[in-house]
C-alpha cells in the first residue's frame, strides 16, 4: 500500500510542489485585467450620465437607467458565465467574456441614440457578470496555503481599474471643460461646437477607451491555460499534466515524481487510502453527487436547515456591499464639489465638472489604503470583526453628509467612507467561499454575488434620484441603515472562519 500511495500525487501536492512563480504572476496579471476591465466599465457609469443626459434630454429616472441595465446584465451575467465555465471550460469563459465585453463596449461608444445605448450597455453588463471566472481560474493556480494572501493581492486590480478610469475621465474631462469655456468666449458662430459636437465626443472616447483593458485580454488570450483542476474534474488527466508540466517548466521547479491522480479515480479507486495531507477525495464524490443532481438542486441545498441562516445573513452583507460602494461612487459625482443645484456651495458649471473629475480620482485612492488595511487585520483579528469594525467606520464618515458640507469636507468623508467599504467587499469576498462547504461553496458564493449585483443595481437610483430631487438627507440616512443591517448579519453568522480548515460537507461545517 505504501508503494502504490507513493507513486501518485493529488493535484494539490502538484500545485504546492511548484510553488507560486513567474506562471502564476501571469495569471495574476491575465486575471487582473479581467477585474480592471469590469472596474472600469462600472466606474465610468458615474462619469456619462450628466454629458448623456445633457445630449438627449433625458430625464434623472432615464440616467439612472443607463447604470441600472449594466447591473441587471452583471445579475443574469453572474449565473450564467459560472455554468458555461463549468461545462465548457474556464479558457472559453474567459474568450467568450472578453470578446462580449470588448464588442458591446465599443459599440456603446457609437449609439446613435438613447435606446441602442441602453441595450448596448446591458449586454455589457453581461459580460461584466464573468468577473468570478477571473477569479476562479487565477484561484486554482494558486497553491492552498497561499490562496488568502493572494485573493486579497488579486483585488487591487479592481482598485487600479478605478483609478485608470477616474483619471481617464479627469484628463478628458478637464481639457473639455477648458475647451468649452474658450469657445463660448469666441460668440455665437461656435455654439453647435460647444453644445453638441464637444459633449458628445467626451463621453463617447470614454467609453472607446475604457474597453481597452477588455480588448487587450483577448488580445492575449492565447497565453492562457486550461484550469488544470477543471480538467481532472472531467478525467483528462493527461491534460491537467501537461499543464502542471508546464507551469513546473515555467517557475523552474519539478512535479512530485509518480503519475497524477484524477478526480474520477478518486471517486472510482475504493482500494486507495489517501494520506492526510490529501485533501481532493472527499470533495470529489460530493462533486459527483452534485453534478448528478444538477445546478438547480445544489442551489437548494444553501436553503437546508444548516446552510440556510448563513445563505440569508451572506445575502444581506453582498447586498449592503454593493449598495453601498457602488452608491459612494455616484455620491461622489453628485456630491462634491458643490456642482448640486441644491448644495449652498454651488460652483460654475464648468468648474463644477472638473472638480467633479477631481474628486472622483481622489477618492478612488482611497481603495488603496482600505486593501492594505484589509490584508493587515483580516488574519489578525478574524473575517468577522473586520468586517463588523469597517462597516461602523464607514457609517461614521457617511452620517455627516446627511447635511451639506464644504467641498473639502464632502471629499474627505467619502475619500474615508469608500476606504472602509472597499474593506468590507474584499473581506466579504474571502468570507464567503470559506464558511461555505466544498459541495456548495461555489454556488453559494456565485448566488450571493448575484445579489450583490441586486445592490448595484438600486443604488444608482438612490444616489442619482434622491440627491438630484435635493432628498440629499433621505439618501445618506439609507445607505447608512443598509449598511448597519450587514453589520448586523456579520454577528450573527455562525463562526469564524480564521484558521480554520474549509470543511467539505455541510455536516462537518456546521
Amino acid at each position: 500500500m505504501e508503494e502504490h500511495v507513493g507513486s501518485v500525487y493529488t493535484l494539490d501536492e502538484a500545485l504546492v510542489a511548484v510553488g507560486f512563480g513567474k506562471f502564476q504572476v501571469i495569471v495574476l496579471l491575465y486575471a487582473g485585467l479581467g477585474a480592471i476591465a469590469e472596474a472600469m466599465e462600472v466606474m465610468i457609469l458615474s462619469f456619462i450620465g450628466e454629458s448623456v443626459r445633457y445630449e438627449w434630454e433625458l430625464s434623472s429616472n432615464q440616467e439612472s437607467l443607463i447604470t441600472t441595465v449594466v447591473f441587471a446584465g452583471m445579475l443574469i451575467g453572474a449565473y450564467s458565465w459560472g455554468l458555461i465555465s463549468d461545462h465548457y471550460g474556464r479558457r472559453k469563459g474567459l474568450l467568450s467574456i472578453a470578446v462580449l465585453t470588448t464588442g458591446a463596449g465599443f459599440l456603446s461608444a457609437f449609439s446613435p441614440n438613447y435606446i441602442s445605448l441602453v441595450i448596448l450597455r446591458f449586454i455589457v453588463g453581461i459580460g461584466l457578470g464573468g468577473g468570478p471566472v477571473y477569479t476562479t481560474w487565477f484561484l486554482e493556480f494558486v497553491p492552498a496555503p497561499n490562496r488568502g494572501t493572494w485573493m486579497v493581492i488579486f483585488s487591487t486590480f479592481w482598485t487600479i481599474g478605478t483609478i485608470l478610469e477616474a483619471s481617464l475621465a479627469w484628463v478628458l474631462g478637464g481639457p473639455w471643460a477648458k475647451v468649452v469655456s474658450s469657445l463660448q468666449l469666441l460668440g455665437h458662430r461656435f455654439n453647435a461646437i460647444v453644445l453638441i459636437i464637444i459633449p458628445r465626443l467626451r463621453w463617447r472616447w470614454l467609453l472607446a477607451l475604457s474597453t481597452v483593458p477588455a480588448f487587450t485580454a483577448l488580445l492575449f488570450y492565447g497565453i492562457t491555460h486550461e484550469s488544470p483542476r477543471y480538467l481532472c474534474l472531467k478525467g483528462r488527466t493527461i491534460d491537467a499534466y501537461n499543464v502542471l508540466k508546464r507551469v513546473a517548466d515555467v517557475n523552474q521547479k519539478e512535479l512530485p515524481s509518480g503519475k497524477l491522480l484524477s478526480e474520477q479515480m478518486h471517486s472510482s479507486d475504493e482500494g486507495f487510502s489517501p494520506s492526510e495531507n490529501t485533501h481532493l477525495l472527499s470533495s470529489t464524490r460530493i462533486k459527483a453527487v452534485a453534478s448528478k443532481t444538477g445546478f438547480f438542486s445544489t442551489a437548494l441545498l444553501l436553503f437546508s436547515t444548516k446552510l440556510i441562516r448563513t445563505t440569508v445573513l451572506l445575502w444581506v452583507v453582498f447586498f449592503g456591499n454593493s449598495f453601498a460602494y457602488y452608491g459612494i461612487i455616484l455620491l461622489t459625482s453628485e456630491l462634491s464639489s458643490g456642482g448640486s443645484k441644491c448644495s449652498p456651495f454651488t460652483l460654475h458649471s464648468d468648474d463644477s465638472r472638473d472638480a467633479s473629475y477631481r474628486d472622483v480620482f481622489v477618492t478612488s485612492l482611497a481603495e488603496l489604503p482600505g486593501l492594505v488595511l484589509s490584508a493587515v487585520i483580516v488574519d489578525r483579528i478574524g473575517r468577522k470583526l473586520s468586517l463588523e469594525i469597517m462597516f461602523m467606520l464607514a457609517c461614521i464618515f457617511l452620517l455627516p453628509l446627511v447635511f451639506h458640507q464644504h467641498e473639502i469636507l464632502t471629499t474627505g468623508l467619502l475619500f474615508g467612507a469608500r476606504m472602509f467599504v472597499i474593506g468590507t467587499f474584499t473581506v466579504a469576498g474571502i468570507y464567503a467561499p470559506e464558511i461555505y462547504p466544498t459541495s456548495v461553496r461555489t454556488t453559494g458564493v456565485g448566488v450571493a454575488s448575484a445579489v450583490g449585483r441586486i445592490g448595484g443595481m438600486l443604488s444608482p437610483l438612490v444616489a442619482v434620484s434622491l440627491v438630484t430631487g435635493c432628498h440629499q438627507a433621505a439618501a445618506i440616512i439609507l445607505f447608512v441603515v443598509v449598511m448597519i443591517l450587514s453589520g448586523l448579519s456579520v454577528i450573527f453568522l455562525p463562526f469564524e472562519t480564521k484558521g480554520r480548515e474549509l470543511a467539505d460537507t455541510i455536516s462537518v461545517s456546521n
